[in-house]
């Protein structure tokens, strides 16, 4: 875990590759809610010629499944499969314990290459519609993702997340005895995973742009220090942010993606800094013989979360940019860092130390009251997602680096191993729409 920084080497080359269609993360429900709600998604109708490209129906279980807060009923448990409202009899489904029920339709629109989805959700003890909708596009799993955006929302009140994506690190051992590098984007559910950088080096610290298309990542241009990138996920594009003399680590996009907090050791000592891209400007904001590192955003925009030795452990603190005022933030344990503020501002995640393990945690910022929410080890990178529902983190699991998310209660765990080499540094991008 180390003290505070991780000052280790990183990428040299970059490289883009295609898209692929298979998930190189495995996704495993490790522990859901005890009360699920119970939902059938009945196998969407295709009213195109052969078989439907994509099973739409699949990938939505697939997604509240992996939500944990729903309990899909499985389609040999079906007695029926309407894709119609008047095929709908709701005897059928209140016999077997189902609460909601969703049916669809899809088919191709003639010479577009696109598909149109369409889909009705009911409350089967009220006997009623609750949710009609539409989508339209390209690509039949981001109008899936899409589908079970609205339906989860319909549900819960709470914006879905699963049209969102992951940026994650491999470390791959090569039969040569050297190691590769690689830093992939991936739809949330793991599919359609890319690789976007590549390197003998490790790589560091990625983390999303508000548009949900630019990463900022720490990397070794030519081997021999460290400098930050910002690289365009869809085009492979990146430039260089800062490299000077030292450390250059950890960076933090605003909330309005007009500037980026990160760390520089320039003048001596591990320090934070802001750049203004719209200004060109570069604003030190602390100032301490301490360590001062990990900054995170407040959604205001007017304050970093960050952590720092300067109590004499490392602990979390708040600073006001306008002002450079800080307090403390953390007080409970002899460690608490990584800090990472909630869309909502109101809690904060960390890695926190307890009895010599580390764990995930999350600290209400008004009441000071903080909850341990991991059973894992060795536990760090949190990133939550952007509805604040799930934390994904990195972990340890055999002696693999693994990734794992666990809802903001605790009572959802979920397990993400790779097919290829160890996982780490996991980030959650904003939602793209």
């Amino acid at each position: 875990m180390g003290i505070l920084l991780r000052v280790i080497s990183c990428v040299g080359v970059l490289f883009y590759f295609s898209l692929t269609a298979h998930a190189g993360l495995v996704i495993e429900i490790t522990q859901g809610q005890d009360d699920a709600v119970p939902i059938a998604i009945v196998p969407f109708a295709w009213e195109g010629a052969g078989v439907a490209p994509e099973d739409v129906g699949g990938v939505i279980t697939s997604d509240l499944h992996r939500s944990g807060q729903f309990k899909p009923l499985g389609k040999e448990d079906m007695l029926s499969r309407p894709s119609t409202t008047d095929q709908v009899f709701f005897r059928d489904w209140r016999v077997i314990g189902v609460e909601y029920l969703l049916i669809g339709r899809l088919k191709p629109e003639a010479g577009t290459g696109r598909f149109l989805v369409e889909y009705e959700l009911f409350d089967v003890y009220q006997g009623k519609v609750i949710k009609q909708g539409d989508a339209s596009g390209n690509s039949l799993r981001t109008i899936a993702h899409y589908i079970s955006d609205d339906i989860y929302q319909t549900l819960t009140g709470i914006k879905g997340a699963f049209s969102t994506r992951l940026a994650y690190v491999t470390m791959e051992k090569m039969p040569d005895n050297k190691q590769r590098f690689r830093l992939y984007r991936a739809d949330s559910d793991g599919y359609n995973d890319r690789i976007i950088v590549e390197s003998p080096e490790p790589i560091l610290s990625p983390t999303w742009a508000p548009n949900g298309r630019h990463l900022a990542y720490v990397s070794f241009e030519d081997g021999r220090k460290p400098a930050i990138f910002v690289l365009d996920s869809n085009t492979g594009k990146s430039s260089k942010i800062t490299d000077y003399p030292g450390l250059n680590s950890a960076p933090s996009f605003s909330p309005d993606g007009e500037k980026l907090a990160f760390v520089l050791s320039k003048d001596g000592n591990p320090e934070i800094y802001i750049k203004d891209f719209k200004k060109g400007t570069m604003e030190q904001i602390t100032n301490h013989y301490a360590i001062d590192t990990e900054p995170s955003w407040f959604p205001d925009g007017k304050r970093l979360v960050f952590t720092s030795s300067r109590g004499g452990e490392p602990q979390l603190y708040e600073v006001e940019i306008s002002s450079k005022k800080v307090k403390r933030v953390s007080f409970e344990g002899d460690y608490n860092a990584r800090g990472t503020v909630t869309p909502d501002g109101r809690s904060v995640v960390m890695v926190h130390r307890q009895k010599g393990v580390f764990h995930i945690a999350v600290q209400n910022l008004e009441r000071g009251t903080l909850s341990v929410l991991t059973e894992t080890t060795l536990d760090e990178s949190p990133s939550v997602a952007p509805n604040g529902v799930m934390i994904i983190y990195a972990t340890q699991q055999r002696g693999q680096g693994v990734l794992a998310a666990v809802s903001m209660d605790g009572r959802v765990k979920v397990r993400l191993p790779s097919s290829t080499g160890h996982v780490r540094e996991p980030a959650w991008s904003p939602f793209l729409y």
